[in-house]
């Protein structure tokens, strides 16, 4: 797994933790802490699909 997946995938989860308590101490920050989760989740998509892609095309074609 690619390190800057893990990373991300570190940040949604601290992310989501962070909106959690904010949203229980009655604070509406917790909206900031959604949309960095959100970000964050979807930059580790992104670095599991491009590491997936890049191991696809380092592949040698069998014909």
């Amino acid at each position: 797994m690619p390190r800057l997946a893990l990373f991300a995938i570190a940040v949604c989860v601290l992310a989501v933790a962070a909106a959690v308590v904010s949203f229980v101490r009655g604070s509406f920050l917790g909206v900031v802490w959604v949309l960095m989760a959100g970000v964050s989740s979807n930059m580790a998509w992104y670095y599991l699909r491009k590491a997936k892609a890049d191991r696809a095309a380092a592949e040698p074609v069998s014909q």
